[in-house]
Protein backbone atom coordinates (compact mmCIF):
# COMPACT_ATOMS: atom_id res chain seq x y z
CA UNK A 1 0.00 0.00 0.00
CA UNK A 2 2.96 2.48 0.71
CA UNK A 3 4.52 1.51 -2.57
CA UNK A 4 1.57 2.66 -4.37
CA UNK A 5 1.36 5.63 -2.46
CA UNK A 6 4.74 6.95 -3.33
CA UNK A 7 3.79 5.91 -6.69
CA UNK A 8 1.27 8.91 -6.45
CA UNK A 9 2.86 11.90 -8.98
CA UNK A 10 3.11 15.46 -6.16
CA UNK A 11 0.65 17.24 -7.66
CA UNK A 12 -1.98 14.38 -7.08
CA UNK A 13 -1.04 13.77 -3.74
CA UNK A 14 -1.53 17.65 -3.07
CA UNK A 15 -4.52 17.63 -4.66
CA UNK A 16 -6.10 14.98 -3.02
CA UNK A 17 -4.74 17.12 0.47
CA UNK A 18 -6.21 20.30 -0.43
CA UNK A 19 -9.89 18.46 -1.24
CA UNK A 20 -9.43 16.64 2.37
CA UNK A 21 -8.56 20.38 4.04
CA UNK A 22 -11.19 21.98 2.28
CA UNK A 23 -14.30 19.05 3.20
CA UNK A 24 -13.22 17.83 6.23
CA UNK A 25 -15.16 19.31 8.66
CA UNK A 26 -18.00 17.54 6.76
CA UNK A 27 -16.55 14.49 7.36
CA UNK A 28 -16.50 13.87 10.89
CA UNK A 29 -19.09 13.69 13.63
CA UNK A 30 -18.50 16.11 16.06
CA UNK A 31 -20.04 14.07 18.77
CA UNK A 32 -18.13 11.19 18.21
CA UNK A 33 -14.75 13.14 18.38
CA UNK A 34 -15.92 14.37 21.64
CA UNK A 35 -15.97 11.85 23.48
CA UNK A 36 -13.68 12.08 26.86
CA UNK A 37 -12.23 8.51 26.25
CA UNK A 38 -10.82 9.59 22.88
CA UNK A 39 -8.89 12.99 23.70
CA UNK A 40 -6.16 14.14 25.81
CA UNK A 41 -6.41 15.07 29.20
CA UNK A 42 -7.17 18.66 29.69
CA UNK A 43 -4.16 21.00 31.62
CA UNK A 44 -5.36 22.29 34.48
CA UNK A 45 -2.43 24.41 35.44
CA UNK A 46 -2.07 27.87 34.42
CA UNK A 47 0.20 28.15 31.68
CA UNK A 48 2.84 31.12 30.96
CA UNK A 49 2.37 32.51 27.34
CA UNK A 50 4.01 34.67 24.99
CA UNK A 51 1.97 36.29 21.74
CA UNK A 52 3.48 37.37 18.62
CA UNK A 53 0.77 38.70 16.45
CA UNK A 54 -1.28 41.20 14.36
CA UNK A 55 -4.28 42.72 14.54
CA UNK A 56 -6.12 39.14 13.85
CA UNK A 57 -4.44 37.68 17.01
CA UNK A 58 -2.96 40.14 19.20
CA UNK A 59 -6.62 40.40 21.35
CA UNK A 60 -6.70 36.67 21.79
CA UNK A 61 -4.53 36.95 24.88
CA UNK A 62 -7.18 39.28 27.06
CA UNK A 63 -9.31 36.87 26.08
CA UNK A 64 -7.73 33.36 26.69
CA UNK A 65 -7.15 35.45 30.09
CA UNK A 66 -10.30 35.98 31.01
CA UNK A 67 -11.75 32.55 30.13
CA UNK A 68 -8.72 31.24 32.54
CA UNK A 69 -10.41 33.00 35.18
CA UNK A 70 -13.93 32.06 34.40
CA UNK A 71 -12.39 28.55 34.10
CA UNK A 72 -11.11 28.72 37.31
CA UNK A 73 -7.78 27.76 35.75
CA UNK A 74 -5.07 29.03 38.70
CA UNK A 75 -2.24 31.02 37.73
CA UNK A 76 -2.74 31.71 34.18
CA UNK A 77 -0.19 34.37 32.82
CA UNK A 78 0.67 36.32 30.11
CA UNK A 79 3.96 36.73 29.55
CA UNK A 80 4.03 39.41 26.98
CA UNK A 81 3.24 40.13 23.47
CA UNK A 82 4.62 41.47 20.42
CA UNK A 83 2.30 43.49 17.90
CA UNK A 84 2.86 44.43 14.39
CA UNK A 85 0.05 45.47 12.10
CA UNK A 86 -0.21 42.83 9.02
CA UNK A 87 2.91 41.11 10.24
CA UNK A 88 4.62 38.09 9.45
CA UNK A 89 6.25 36.01 12.16
CA UNK A 90 9.44 36.67 10.98
CA UNK A 91 8.98 40.53 11.73
CA UNK A 92 8.66 39.60 15.23
CA UNK A 93 11.96 37.52 14.91
CA UNK A 94 13.48 40.61 12.82
CA UNK A 95 12.72 42.79 15.66
CA UNK A 96 16.73 44.03 17.24
CA UNK A 97 17.78 41.63 20.04
CA UNK A 98 18.18 44.47 22.62
CA UNK A 99 14.55 45.54 21.83
CA UNK A 100 13.16 42.41 21.01
CA UNK A 101 10.76 40.78 24.30
CA UNK A 102 9.89 37.89 22.26
CA UNK A 103 13.20 36.21 22.66
CA UNK A 104 13.93 38.06 25.79
CA UNK A 105 11.36 36.11 27.25
CA UNK A 106 11.78 32.75 25.35
CA UNK A 107 15.43 32.77 26.92
CA UNK A 108 14.26 32.76 30.05
CA UNK A 109 12.60 29.60 29.98
CA UNK A 110 9.70 30.41 31.87
CA UNK A 111 7.22 30.41 28.68
CA UNK A 112 4.65 27.35 28.44
CA UNK A 113 3.26 28.71 24.79
CA UNK A 114 3.75 30.79 22.47
CA UNK A 115 1.38 31.76 20.04
CA UNK A 116 2.31 32.87 16.67
CA UNK A 117 -0.31 34.40 13.91
CA UNK A 118 1.70 34.12 10.55
CA UNK A 119 -0.56 35.69 7.15
CA UNK A 120 0.98 33.31 4.27
CA UNK A 121 4.06 31.08 4.00
CA UNK A 122 6.74 30.77 3.27
CA UNK A 123 7.23 32.33 6.48
CA UNK A 124 11.26 31.36 8.41
CA UNK A 125 10.39 33.32 11.84
CA UNK A 126 7.66 29.91 12.56
CA UNK A 127 11.27 27.77 12.77
CA UNK A 128 13.59 30.33 14.20
CA UNK A 129 10.99 31.21 16.87
CA UNK A 130 10.77 27.22 17.38
CA UNK A 131 14.23 26.48 17.55
CA UNK A 132 15.18 29.19 20.24
CA UNK A 133 12.02 28.17 21.99
CA UNK A 134 13.29 24.64 22.75
CA UNK A 135 16.21 25.36 23.43
CA UNK A 136 15.30 26.61 26.77
CA UNK A 137 12.56 24.95 26.80
CA UNK A 138 12.23 21.51 25.88
CA UNK A 139 8.73 21.37 27.08
CA UNK A 140 7.42 24.48 25.24
CA UNK A 141 4.36 24.23 22.93
CA UNK A 142 4.23 27.01 19.96
CA UNK A 143 0.88 27.40 19.18
CA UNK A 144 0.20 28.88 14.89
CA UNK A 145 -3.35 30.41 14.39
CA UNK A 146 -3.36 30.97 10.80
CA UNK A 147 -5.96 33.79 9.55
CA UNK A 148 -9.08 33.65 8.00
CA UNK A 149 -8.21 35.27 4.35
CA UNK A 150 -8.61 38.95 4.66
CA UNK A 151 -11.08 40.47 1.68
CA UNK A 152 -12.30 36.77 1.60
CA UNK A 153 -9.64 35.98 -0.80
CA UNK A 154 -6.22 33.76 -0.94
CA UNK A 155 -3.88 36.15 -1.65
CA UNK A 156 -0.89 34.65 -3.28
CA UNK A 157 -2.90 33.73 -6.03
CA UNK A 158 -6.09 36.57 -6.20
CA UNK A 159 -5.71 39.77 -6.84
CA UNK A 160 -7.44 41.76 -4.22
CA UNK A 161 -11.03 42.90 -5.42
CA UNK A 162 -12.19 46.61 -6.12
CA UNK A 163 -15.53 45.80 -3.86
CA UNK A 164 -15.74 43.24 -1.09
CA UNK A 165 -19.27 42.31 -0.20
CA UNK A 166 -18.97 39.42 2.53
CA UNK A 167 -22.33 38.58 2.34
CA UNK A 168 -22.34 37.26 -0.90
CA UNK A 169 -20.07 34.44 -0.53
CA UNK A 170 -21.30 31.15 0.24
CA UNK A 171 -19.54 28.77 2.96
CA UNK A 172 -18.68 25.88 0.20
CA UNK A 173 -16.78 29.11 -1.52
CA UNK A 174 -15.19 29.84 1.42
CA UNK A 175 -13.93 26.45 1.54
CA UNK A 176 -12.57 26.25 -1.57
CA UNK A 177 -10.39 28.96 -1.22
CA UNK A 178 -9.18 28.27 1.94
CA UNK A 179 -8.39 25.07 1.29
CA UNK A 180 -4.62 25.93 -0.27
CA UNK A 181 -3.91 27.95 2.92
CA UNK A 182 -4.77 25.22 5.22
CA UNK A 183 -2.98 22.31 3.18
CA UNK A 184 -0.11 24.65 3.18
CA UNK A 185 0.08 25.66 6.58
CA UNK A 186 -0.36 22.15 8.01
CA UNK A 187 2.19 20.69 6.02
CA UNK A 188 4.25 23.41 7.02
CA UNK A 189 3.63 22.19 10.73
CA UNK A 190 3.87 18.51 10.15
CA UNK A 191 7.12 19.44 8.49
CA UNK A 192 9.04 21.03 11.26
CA UNK A 193 7.46 18.36 13.87
CA UNK A 194 9.13 15.84 12.11
CA UNK A 195 12.50 17.88 11.97
CA UNK A 196 12.86 18.84 15.62
CA UNK A 197 11.37 14.85 16.26
CA UNK A 198 8.68 15.33 18.40
CA UNK A 199 5.17 17.68 18.38
CA UNK A 200 5.92 21.38 19.39
CA UNK A 201 3.99 22.76 17.13
CA UNK A 202 0.38 22.62 17.44
CA UNK A 203 -2.99 24.61 14.77
CA UNK A 204 -5.58 27.03 16.90
CA UNK A 205 -7.80 26.34 13.59
CA UNK A 206 -9.85 30.01 14.28
CA UNK A 207 -10.35 30.22 9.96
CA UNK A 208 -12.05 26.92 10.15
CA UNK A 209 -14.42 28.09 13.22
CA UNK A 210 -15.32 31.04 11.32
CA UNK A 211 -16.22 29.58 8.34
CA UNK A 212 -18.38 27.22 10.06
CA UNK A 213 -20.31 30.62 12.18
CA UNK A 214 -20.48 32.15 8.75
CA UNK A 215 -22.52 28.99 7.48
CA UNK A 216 -24.62 29.04 10.79
CA UNK A 217 -25.78 32.68 9.82
CA UNK A 218 -26.40 31.84 6.14
CA UNK A 219 -28.80 29.49 7.56
CA UNK A 220 -30.34 31.90 9.54
CA UNK A 221 -28.97 29.60 12.72
CA UNK A 222 -26.69 31.68 14.96
CA UNK A 223 -28.76 33.98 17.21
CA UNK A 224 -28.50 38.24 17.13
CA UNK A 225 -26.81 38.01 13.73
CA UNK A 226 -28.65 38.49 10.26
CA UNK A 227 -25.67 38.86 7.74
CA UNK A 228 -21.99 38.02 7.42
CA UNK A 229 -20.99 41.67 7.80
CA UNK A 230 -22.49 41.78 11.30
CA UNK A 231 -18.81 39.20 11.91
CA UNK A 232 -16.45 42.21 10.56
CA UNK A 233 -15.13 45.72 10.84
CA UNK A 234 -14.68 46.45 7.49
CA UNK A 235 -13.79 44.82 3.95
CA UNK A 236 -10.55 43.33 5.30
CA UNK A 237 -12.04 41.12 7.68
CA UNK A 238 -11.71 42.47 10.96
CA UNK A 239 -13.55 41.09 13.70
CA UNK A 240 -16.16 42.62 15.68
CA UNK A 241 -16.99 40.99 19.58
CA UNK A 242 -18.80 37.59 18.33
CA UNK A 243 -15.72 37.04 15.78
CA UNK A 244 -13.38 37.89 18.51
CA UNK A 245 -14.81 35.44 21.16
CA UNK A 246 -14.94 32.63 18.45
CA UNK A 247 -11.30 33.05 17.72
CA UNK A 248 -10.74 33.29 21.80
CA UNK A 249 -12.31 30.39 22.40
CA UNK A 250 -10.47 28.29 19.87
CA UNK A 251 -7.03 29.27 21.30
CA UNK A 252 -8.26 28.44 24.93
CA UNK A 253 -9.30 24.85 23.61
CA UNK A 254 -5.53 24.14 22.12
CA UNK A 255 -3.80 26.17 24.97
CA UNK A 256 -5.94 24.35 28.10
CA UNK A 257 -7.22 21.17 25.97
CA UNK A 258 -10.42 21.38 27.43
CA UNK A 259 -14.09 22.57 26.01
CA UNK A 260 -15.37 25.89 26.49
CA UNK A 261 -18.83 24.80 26.25
CA UNK A 262 -20.79 25.83 29.74
CA UNK A 263 -18.43 29.01 30.56
CA UNK A 264 -20.38 32.30 31.09
CA UNK A 265 -20.84 34.88 28.25
CA UNK A 266 -16.98 36.41 28.16
CA UNK A 267 -16.14 40.17 28.52
CA UNK A 268 -15.60 40.50 24.65
CA UNK A 269 -19.09 39.28 23.85
CA UNK A 270 -21.01 41.39 26.52
CA UNK A 271 -19.63 44.34 24.34
CA UNK A 272 -21.69 42.99 21.43
CA UNK A 273 -24.81 44.01 23.44
CA UNK A 274 -26.88 41.23 22.37
CA UNK A 275 -30.03 41.73 24.78
CA UNK A 276 -32.13 38.35 24.78
CA UNK A 277 -29.78 36.33 21.83
CA UNK A 278 -26.27 36.98 23.82
CA UNK A 279 -26.72 33.11 25.71
CA UNK A 280 -27.73 31.22 22.62
CA UNK A 281 -24.57 33.01 20.45
CA UNK A 282 -22.66 32.30 23.28
CA UNK A 283 -23.16 28.56 23.71
CA UNK A 284 -23.24 28.55 19.39
CA UNK A 285 -19.91 30.28 19.65
CA UNK A 286 -18.18 27.25 22.19
CA UNK A 287 -19.99 24.58 20.52
CA UNK A 288 -18.51 25.49 16.85
CA UNK A 289 -14.86 26.67 18.65
CA UNK A 290 -14.59 22.93 20.30
CA UNK A 291 -15.77 21.56 16.91
CA UNK A 292 -13.04 22.84 15.10
CA UNK A 293 -10.23 21.93 17.33
CA UNK A 294 -11.38 18.15 18.01
CA UNK A 295 -11.77 17.19 14.15
CA UNK A 296 -8.63 18.90 13.22
CA UNK A 297 -5.57 16.55 13.53
CA UNK A 298 -3.19 19.24 14.53
CA UNK A 299 -5.02 20.81 17.37
CA UNK A 300 -3.02 18.48 19.99
CA UNK A 301 -6.77 17.42 21.35
CA UNK A 302 -6.04 13.80 20.18
CA UNK A 303 -3.63 11.08 21.70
Amino acid sequence: MFARLRSLSRPLITGIALLSVAYFPLALDAQDNASPSTLVEPITQGQRVFTCGHSFHVWVPGIVADLAKLSEIPDHLQVGLSSIGGSRTIQHWDIPDEKNTAKAALKTGNVDVLTLSPIFLPDPGIENFTTLALEHNKNIRVIVQPIWLRWDIYEPTTKRPAKVDHNAITGEELRKRHAEHFAKMDEHIRELNKKYGKTVLYLAPAPQAVIALREKIIAGEAPGLMVQEDLFTDELGHGKPPLMALVGYCNYAVIYRRSPIGLPVPAILKRAKLGEHEERLNRLLQELAWDAVVQHPLSGLKP
